[in-house]
């Protein structure tokens, strides 16, 4: 039983059904016998048309063999409604009395030929096998067209809607054929005539007949190369052009197919209500827009402000920013350095001296606070200025009066403070290196800048932002950063934070040849995060330097006598090694009584 169907279905595939039609039952079992003993089958036989055409209801024929003169009735109704009802196999027409009028008859209503009676066996197996050979030869032409057009429209659809622009152009340069990509990008006008390529204006239009010629001319292809154009809209776009000569499989040359790829930099993806640029900051998380926002508040009242983050994370920005937001946007935003000059150098810069106050002072000077009045004066690096200064400070921000150095009259000026560190003020209170009552005086408002490996989300942006500014200052063009390079960049820690991006990216625009920037323009610790990465369980506020992840074992006095030592004195690479800006390594050196020279000997 369960051999039963394998066999059936083996048997199915041999079939060739024939459907014989004739009144006459002898011819019907004659003809049944001749086909049957040459392996043909099923033979299925009918009297009358009905008799047919209820047949071909239930079975597909391969062949139908028909007499043209049935009782009452005629073969070729049979074979009209036959193909009515779009049966396509081949019909053989029998007749007793051929003539020219029955022959245009049966073959105008679609038989495939007709037979003259009688008929023998060596005549009938003689047009079945045309008739079937036939109609084997006209399924497999039909099925190799259905093939065909199932493949051209794949073709066609693959072409017309892929995102790269593609135009197939002949010898003569006229336009065989292009995509709507390719329509949309080279149309400037509605004029324009689709066919001929010299009649695009767009620079698009221009650059893809300069490298059509030159293919046609040269026989090759023309090298990759990026063309400026502008959309419709007026926005830039960055195409990528790459024309190949093309031939017809017998290196025989017919034309030219050019693939324009759009690099244009991709905008950066924006959350509803986000804003990924604010006075300079660059990021669009959400840690960023709660900056954005309190930057806008804060700087519309006029009271002291504290900005903390570590170093590259942008508090000068802060400044200028809440300048920018402030009534006083229209007067000056002065900046003191407070870490890059020593304590008499620096009370004479914020307060200003008279004629003769010391040696040196050959005339007045005003300092920086008189400077600042009615704007804003930005303390940058306050952390570390010695204890004279930060009561001298404390007295100006309580009475908004100073002295210059040698005068003993007071001065009243206007000045909005904005003061910025990356120091743990908290700690520096604690162990009295900073004035307590200064340090709430400073921090009416604290805003405090996130480091960029807490706001990981936003480094795409900030790479394609100064991807922008270094190929166009440097001249280069590249248009893009490889997926793996980002993926990087994302994992990397950051701790000179987007100051450090900043000099990456430049660094790899100045390496890079291609279009593309990649891993290899990295530096050696970005690209081996393993052994570069922290990854705090909870991220301290401020930078740890190298001495104090050290201690207790070695104090912050040796390990920069340390790193001088092995830098040869160069503070820079110094700075580098341990981990911190080199600003903050002059303060630090200031701090501890550090000379350069003096350092070098004391570690050899």
């Amino acid at each position: 039983m369960s051999m039963e169907p394998q066999l059936e279905i083996e048997q199915s595939s041999d079939e060739t059904r024939i459907l014989i039609v004739d009144d006459e039952a002898s011819i019907r079992l004659t003809f049944e016998m001749f086909l049957a003993r040459e392996g043909y089958g099923p033979i299925t036989t009918a009297s009358t048309i009905d008799e047919a055409i209820t047949a071909i209801n239930e079975m597909e024929f391969d062949l139908i063999i028909s007499d043209i003169v049935l009782k009452g009735e005629r073969g070729t109704d049979l074979l009209r409604r036959v193909r009515e009802k779009g049966v396509t196999c081949p019909v053989v027409m029998v007749t007793g009395f051929p003539n020219i009028d029955s022959a245009a008859e049966a073959v105008r209503h679609g038989a495939f030929d007709y037979i003259s009676k009688p008929v023998n066996k060596e005549t009938l197996l003689k047009f079945v096998r045309q008739a079937l050979s036939h109609w084997q030869l006209e399924n497999e032409k039909k099925q190799l067209f259905l093939e065909n057009e199932k493949y051209k429209r794949c073709l066609e659809t693959i072409f017309s809607t892929v995102r790269e622009a593609i135009i197939t152009i002949d010898s003569e340069l006229n336009i065989i054929q292009l995509n709507d990509t390719a329509k949309q990008w080279l149309l400037t006008t509605d004029s324009e005539d689709l066919n001929n390529l010299a009649s695009y204006q767009s620079e698009m239009g221009r650059a893809c007949l300069h490298d059509a010629r030159e293919v046609v001319s040269s026989k090759q292809s023309v090298r990759e190369h990026q063309v400026e154009c502008r959309r419709r809209d007026g926005n830039l776009r960055i195409i990528s052009l790459n024309a190949t000569p093309m031939d017809d499989g017998s290196e025989e040359f017919i034309g030219v197919v050019i693939v324009a790829r759009d690099i244009t930099l991709p905008p950066p993806d924006l959350g509803i209500n986000s804003r990924n640029r604010f006075h300079g900051y660059v990021g669009s998380s959400q840690v960023m827009q709660n900056v954005y926002n309190l930057i806008e508040n804060v700087g519309k009242v006029d009271t002291a402000v504290l900005v903390t983050g570590e170093s590259g994370t942008g508090k000068e920005l802060a400044a200028e920013a809440l300048h920018a937001e402030s009534p006083r946007s229209g007067q000056t935003l002065v900046k003191v350095d407070c870490a890059a000059m020593p304590e008499d150098l620096l009370e004479s810069e914020l307060f200003g001296h008279v004629k003769g106050a010391f040696t040196g002072a050959e005339k007045n000077r005003p300092g920086r606070l008189l400077q600042a009045d009615r704007g804003t004066l930005f303390l940058d690096e306050i952390g570390d200025i010695p204890p004279r200064m930060q009561l001298r400070l404390l007295r100006f921000l309580q009475e908004k009066t100073f002295t210059p150095v040698g005068q003993d009259t007071p001065v009243e000026v206007d000045v909005r403070i904005i003061a910025a560190t990356n120091v743990n003020f908290t700690e520096k209170v604690r162990d009295g290196s900073f004035r307590e009552d200064l340090y709430y005086r400073l921090k009416v408002v604290e805003i405090k800048l996130p480091p960029l490996r807490d706001r990981k989300g936003g480094i795409p942006i900030l790479v394609h932002h100064f991807l922008s500014i270094f190929r166009e200052k440097l001249d280069r063009n590249i248009h893009g950063i490889s997926d793996q390079a980002m993926e990087v960049l994302a994992g990397y820690s950051w701790p000179g934070n987007v100051r450090e991006l900043r000099h990456i990216i430049e660094r790899a625009c100045v390496l890079c040849e291609g279009p593309t920037i990649s891993l290899e323009h990295f530096p050696e610790e970005v690209r081996s995060p393993e052994d570069h990465l922290i990854q705090p369980v909870a991220s301290p506020p401020f930078p740890q330097t190298a001495a104090s992840i050290l201690e207790p074992y070695i104090s912050e006095e040796e390990e920069i006598l340390d790193a001088l030592k092995r830098s040869r004195g160069n503070k820079s690479k110094a700075a580098r090694m341990l981990k911190i800006d080199r600003s903050t390594l002059y303060r630090k050196m200031q701090r501890l009584g550090i000379k350069k020279n003096k350092a070098i000997q004391k570690t050899v």
